[in-house]
C-alpha cells in the first residue's frame, strides 16, 4: 500500500511539473492583450508560462503562427480570413466585439477631402488582407465601383503613416491605436468608419497543435482575457493611464480609443460564425480569396465555457 501511495506521488509529481513547464507563446498588436491584462492585475498567478511577441499588424503575427514560432494571437476577422484561404493552419477559439468606429479611413487635418466618395481616383495606404482592406472593398461595394475606382497601396502601418505624413497617399485606412494616434495628436480625420459596413470582428486564435496540446492554457488564457476586458468597461481611466505608459503616448490616445471601442470577449457561437462567413464571402467576391471557405471550419467553439467562467457567467 505504502509503495502505491509512494508511485501515485510520483507520478503527481510528474504531472505537476510537466504542467509547470507549459509555456504558451503569444502574439500581441499594440495596446492589447497583455495591456489589458497587465492593467487588471490578473496575470500574477498564472500556472504557466506567457512568453508575449508584439507585432506591428496582424499579418506578420499570422505569418509567425503558420511558421510555429507561436501558439496563439490576436487578428481581426480580415487578415485571419485571407491566412485561412492560404492554408495558414489556424483556428478562431475566441471572438473580440466592439464598436467599428476605430476602424477608420483617415485624411491629415489640412486635407480638403471630407468624404469616401472624394477619394474616387485618390490613393489609400492600408495592408494587404488587413481590416483596413476590408473596410476599403466594403465602402467600393457599397457604392457599386470596382477595384479600379481607387488606387491602393499596401504597406505595413510604420509605411503607411510615412507615406500619410508625407503626403505621397491621399489617405489612410487603419485602426486602433493608429487611429486615436493620428486624431489626438495630430488632428487627422475620419472621413469613413467601419460602422454599419464591417462586421466588427476581431479572434483569439491558435494553431491546430496548440489546442490539442496546450488546450488547459490556452482555455486559461481566454478566461483571464476575458476577465481582464470585463474589469476594463468599468475602468477605463485607469486603463488608458496604464496603457498609455506601456505605449509610450499620452494617455489621451488610448482614452480616445477606449471610451468609444466598448471591448468585449465573445464565444463563438452562431452570430460570430454568420459575421464571419460576411467576410468570407467579401473577400470572395473581391477576388481576394479564391475558393469559398466555410466559417464553421475554421472557428472553434469549444472555449465558450472558459469565456463564460472569465465573464462571470
Amino acid at each position: 500500500m505504502m509503495r502505491l501511495l509512494v508511485v501515485a506521488g510520483v507520478l503527481l509529481g510528474l504531472v505537476t511539473s510537466a504542467g509547470a513547464q507549459v509555456t504558451l507563446r503569444v502574439g500581441d498588436q499594440k495596446g492589447n492583450s497583455q495591456a489589458v491584462m497587465e492593467a487588471a492585475g490578473i496575470l500574477k498567478d498564472v500556472p504557466y508560462k506567457i512568453e508575449w511577441k508584439e507585432f506591428a499588424a496582424a499579418a506578420p503575427l499570422l505569418e509567425a503562427l503558420g511558421a510555429g514560432a507561436i501558439d496563439s494571437g490576436i487578428v481581426g476577422d480580415a487578415p485571419f480570413t485571407f491566412a485561412a484561404a492560404s492554408n495558414v493552419p489556424v483556428k478562431a477559439i475566441a471572438a473580440i466585439r466592439q464598436t467599428q468606429e476605430g476602424l477608420a479611413i483617415l485624411v491629415p487635418e489640412r486635407s480638403s477631402i471630407t468624404s469616401f466618395d472624394q477619394l474616387r481616383g485618390k490613393t489609400i495606404a492600408t495592408g494587404r488582407g488587413s481590416i483596413g482592406h476590408q473596410l476599403v472593398l466594403a465602402a467600393l461595394e457599397q457604392r457599386g465601383w470596382t477595384a479600379d475606382d481607387v488606387k491602393l497601396v499596401f504597406l505595413a502601418p510604420s509605411d503607411a503613416k510615412v507615406a500619410y505624413t508625407q503626403g505621397s497617399v491621399d489617405a489612410w485606412s487603419t485602426w486602433e491605436p493608429y487611429v486615436s494616434q493620428e486624431e489626438v495628436l495630430f488632428k487627422a480625420r475620419r472621413i469613413l468608419t467601419g460602422e454599419g459596413l464591417t462586421p466588427g470582428l476581431s479572434f483569439q486564435v491558435a494553431t491546430p497543435a496548440a489546442i490539442r496540446e496546450k488546450r488547459d492554457a490556452l482555455a486559461d488564457f481566454v478566461r483571464r482575457l476575458t476577465a481582464a476586458r470585463a474589469w476594463s468597461h468599468d475602468h477605463v481611466e485607469a486603463y488608458a493611464e496604464t496603457l498609455g505608459k506601456l505605449m509610450n503616448i499620452p494617455p489621451a490616445v488610448p482614452l480616445n480609443w477606449l471610451t468609444r471601442a466598448k471591448i468585449r470577449i465573445a464565444p463563438i457561437d452562431d452570430s460570430v460564425i454568420a459575421d464571419e462567413q460576411k467576410t468570407i464571402d467579401l473577400y470572395l467576391r473581391s477576388g481576394l480569396i479564391k475558393q469559398r471557405l466555410s466559417a464553421s471550419d475554421v472557428l472553434d467553439r469549444s472555449f465558450a465555457d472558459a469565456i463564460a467562467r472569465g465573464a462571470g457567467l
